[in-house]
């Protein structure tokens, strides 16, 4: 039998509840037919996807299944709830999807602006990282894309929206704050240093080398902000993110890092709204996103 979205997601579920009588519940299916499923999986595979028969423990070959199927369960369920809105969509359908940082400054606006002009227009707003943002336009799966840096999609236009700063994010009590001249990279690679995936877009040699040797990683800007917020960590950000950190966190630049992050708004060439579209696109780039940072 081959495999189906069902069984994945039938998977998933025993494999994150670790027993079959909650998987069972989740799903609202009984046990005996959850258990069925992954018999089939396994008989179709050739090999166990778990480790004993309680379903608590992965095999080898169950974590890397685990892995990929989630991404796959959560694309069809994605795929699924778009085509139900754009059947709904009457008035019309606008699918976004951006960078958080930029998502915190564009989604509330956009959402105004176009709801009140477009009475039952449907909105999807999405926020997620650059490639994930790449791959929705390529894909057919939003209509506007904004992203750090300028990446060619085939059916896709990119035009520049704004750049800023990139500087170090710290606690308002860190040394690197408090201190009278401004910190350099110096500084940064001597304090313990969190890199993140924005760092990626700096080509400056030395932080580069900097970063290179860090011991700790975090891609999620939520949890880099909570562990820099405990006075022990600093990491570097584009300024739009000092937007919207807490007032424990302080944003200063670095004298001798003058890279800024370029963020291109990205938008598909031919939408099923078209003309909605190119409204929403010109409303964003009407839109000083660059204004009022903090110095």
């Amino acid at each position: 039998m081959p495999l189906k979205i069902e069984m994945l997601r039938a998977f998933c579920t025993v494999a994150q509840t670790g027993n079959l009588s909650e998987a069972a519940n989740r799903l609202g299916r009984t046990q005996s037919a959850v258990s069925m499923t992954l018999k089939q999986m396994e008989e179709h595979l050739g090999k166990k996807l778990f480790e004993g028969e309680r379903k608590n423990q992965l095999s080898p070959l169950g974590e890397q299944v685990f892995e990929l199927a989630q991404k796959q369960v959560r694309q069809f369920d994605q795929t699924v709830q778009s085509i139900e809105m754009a059947a709904e969509a009457i008035h019309g359908l606008i699918r976004i999807v951006s960078v958080p940082s930029v998502a915190a400054l564009v989604f509330p606006a956009v959402l105004e602006h176009m709801t009140e002009r477009y009475p039952g227009l449907k909105v999807e707003l999405r926020d997620t990282d650059t490639q994930q943002v790449l791959d929705a336009l390529a894909e057919g799966k939003a209509d506007i894309g904004i992203a750090s840096g300028y990446h060619p999609v085939n059916g896709v236009k990119a035009v520049p929206l704004f750049e800023d700063r990139f500087g170090l994010v710290c606690s308002t009590d860190h040394p690197l704050v408090l201190q009278k001249h401004p910190p350099v990279i110096a500084d940064i690679a001597g304090a313990s240093f969190v890199r993140n995936a924005l760092c990626d877009l700096i080509r400056n040699e030395r932080f580069v080398a900097a970063s290179g040797s860090a011991d700790v990683t975090i891609h999620n800007t939520h949890s880099l902000i909570t562990m820099v917020r405990t006075g022990k960590w600093v990491t570097v950000l584009p300024q739009t993110v000092a937007r919207f950190m807490p007032e424990t966190t302080a944003f200063r630049p670095i004298a001798d890092l003058p890279d800024k992050r370029e963020v291109y708004l990205y938008q598909r060439e031919r939408s099923r709204f078209a003309v909605l579209t190119e409204e929403c696109c010109t409303f964003i780039r009407s839109c000083d996103l660059s204004a009022d940072l903090p110095a």
